[in-house]
């Protein structure tokens, strides 16, 4: 149950970041990459809770799995709550905001990465398998541009960054995803 709130949580965080963009129209001034960060998170969440699911077929449970699982949303949470701050008002915008804290951003995606390697070998070895041998080289590609994230601040890098992200997170759940095991 608290794992669920976790991710309501994040994506009330992400929505209500979302909805002043509408609210504030001339106040709040939307920035491509934020925005493709920001719907990757809103897909990854979506992607996050069904993924849990499956543990709900785990035989046994004991504290630390819970604690890891929760360590894991909380995650989430924070990544929302980067990309949507309480306040703006050091900042020039959402893109200013959003370059100054990239290394926080990123670094923490790149947490939450080991956090699914984690997660994955929770679910056992079977999960694995299943995945296939993309999984490994998609979690070492991403630790590798988690990397060159945080220390670039090139503007197509950023940008195509996060539009190949956010395809590749539709093309993952597509075809990995597609039901429940």
């Amino acid at each position: 149950m608290l794992f669920g709130v976790v991710v309501s949580l994040s994506i009330a965080k992400l929505l209500s970041g979302l909805a002043e963009f509408v609210q504030h129209p001339g106040l709040k001034k939307p920035d491509a990459v934020h925005l493709l960060w920001a719907a990757s998170m809103l897909l990854e969440l979506v992607h996050f809770w069904w993924w849990q699911f499956s543990l709900s077929h785990r035989a046994e449970w004991g504290f630390g799995v819970y604690a890891f699982i929760l360590f894991y949303a909380t995650l989430n949470y924070l990544l929302c709550s980067l990309l949507f701050p309480n306040a703006l008002d050091e900042y020039r915008g959402y893109r200013d905001y959003f370059e100054s804290r990239r290394a926080w951003f990123f670094g923490l995606m790149a947490l939450a990465c080991v956090a699914d390697v984690v997660d994955t070998w929770l679910k056992g070895p079977e999960r694995l398998v299943l995945l296939g041998p993309e999984y490994p080289v998609r979690i070492a590609a991403y630790l590798l541009l988690f990397g060159i994230a945080i220390g670039t601040t090139r503007r197509g890098f950023q940008l195509a960054f996060a539009i190949g992200n956010l395809a590749y997170q539709l093309s993952w759940i597509a075809r990995v995803y597609n039901r429940v095991d």
